[in-house]
């Protein structure tokens, strides 16, 4: 093959990895910018919990029922539409919001549809990877880190971006640019990635029907439900992610607002953690893969959350904090290489968009409790009590690989499954932890 065809064929995954980061990006601004919105014209964390609800739970709907119309629309056409709706209800916030006319329920009504449509999104580029990396004769260890190692940079600029601009020019611009990050990523997936076949939609034997959606539903949750391994990492990160909903949606922004230097220590520590991140990814890209992934993952999974909890609780500086979301972040990064690794190890070609969607339904389903939680925990027992019950919450559910049998089969590496390979669930299963905080 001459350089310009191996050129070309890299086409397609650097446009998918481009696209992603800058969505991701873009997702920071919202993750910042939206909860201190709020906290600026309401004054009030129930609010921003509201907010946080509204926004996540048609995530999870989105993900309970996304994943054939994925496959029957395609993955590329699927992250385009996805892109393009959340651009336009995210711009929709500011643009009401400066002709006066915003009310609190139209807010929550945006933020929801953001929410219904990102999740589509998110699968179909997600899933797309395997076969691009091979479009593109990379492995897929590479091609997994690098996913992952470009998001979490991409969220460490988005941050950090997002706390100076707040501070600069108000959160209502950063919503503006988020929505204009949105545009750019479907422009990238839209162009980059024609001609990819598993990007288009999957020519299927049965006629659309709703007994056939059933169908093609029911054959990823069977997989997800057929494994124990699989179904305890679901269990624990759906307690991580419903947590880390409450922290970045309430909890740190009240903390910041509260206690430290406003806006831009928000986007500091957020930028810090995601560094962290970033670092964590890399290494475990560089040399993790030598060591025993459960022990790793163990190990990372205790350090990655519930500290960041404790020393928001227990100081009121930045220092501390910025440290334990630095260290937290490089545990953080190790976690999702190990299991984004051994998902694409083991779910066939024609059932990743199905699989990926009933794990990330499982995974996210505490999310919209968890804003909503802390809210309310913030009103009725102070930032400092809401802190201490989240994170002992976040630390029961981390001792799950050392409580659990289960756990013990996550050396297997399995053999990698072949797009004509059996339906039925691999002997060591998988999963991944969603966009979260940890993610």
């Amino acid at each position: 093959m001459d350089g310009g065809q191996q050129a070309r064929d890299r086409i397609p995954l650097a446009a998918v990895l481009a696209a992603n980061s800058i969505s991701t990006a873009g997702t920071s601004l919202t993750l910042i910018g939206v909860p201190w919105f709020v906290l600026e014209t309401t004054g009030s964390a129930g609010r921003a919990g509201v907010v946080a609800f509204c926004a996540t739970l048609p995530i999870v709907v989105a993900a309970l029922i996304g994943g054939p119309v994925i496959d029957r629309i395609g993955r590329r056409r699927v992250a385009v539409a996805s892109d393009t709706v959340c651009g336009a209800a995210i711009a929709t916030i500011p643009l009401l919001h400066y002709a006066g006319a915003l009310e609190f329920w139209m807010l929550c009504a945006l933020m929801a549809l953001n929410g219904l449509a990102h999740t589509p999104g998110n699968t179909a580029r997600y899933v797309l990877v395997p076969d691009l990396a091979e479009h593109a004769g990379t492995t897929l260890a590479r091609a997994a880190s690098l996913f992952d190692a470009v998001s979490r940079g991409a969220r460490m600029v988005g941050a950090a971006l997002a706390g100076v601009l707040i501070a600069v020019v108000g959160a209502e611009t950063v919503l503006l640019l988020d929505a204009a990050t949105f545009a750019l990523s479907a422009l990238l997936v839209a162009a980059g990635v024609r001609g990819v076949g598993a990007a288009e939609p999957r020519k299927a034997a049965d006629p659309v029907s709703l007994r056939t959606y059933r169908a093609e539903l029911r054959e990823g949750y069977t997989y997800l439900l057929g494994n124990r391994l699989l179904l305890a990492v679901v269990v624990m990160v759906m307690f991580m992610n419903g947590t880390d909903q409450g922290w970045n949606a309430v909890l740190l922004p009240v903390h910041a607002e509260g206690e430290l230097g406003g806006a831009t220590d928000l986007g500091l520590l957020t930028a810090l953690f995601g560094a962290g991140g970033l670092t964590g990814a890399l290494l475990y890209g560089a040399v993790g893969h030598r060591f025993s992934r459960r022990a790793v993952f163990t190990v990372c999974v205790m350090l990655c959350g519930a500290p960041r909890f404790l020393v928001a609780a227990l100081t009121g500086t930045t220092l501390p904090l910025a440290v334990t979301m630095a260290l937290g972040g490089v545990a953080g990064g190790m976690l999702n290489p190990i299991l984004t690794t051994m998902t694409y190890e083991r779910v066939p070609q024609e059932l990743r968009s199905r699989v990926s969607g009933a794990l990330t339904a499982g995974c996210e389903l505490a999310m919209p409790v968890g804003g909503l939680a802390a809210g309310l925990l913030v009103e009725g027992m102070g930032a400092t009590g809401a802190l201490l019950a989240m994170g002992g919450v976040y630390f029961l559910a981390t001792l799950s690989p050392l409580v659990f049998p289960a756990w013990r089969t996550m050396e297997g590496t399995g053999e990698p499954v072949s797009s004509s390979g059996p339906c039925s669930p691999a002997p060591g299963p998988s999963a991944r932890t969603p966009r979260s905080s940890v993610s």
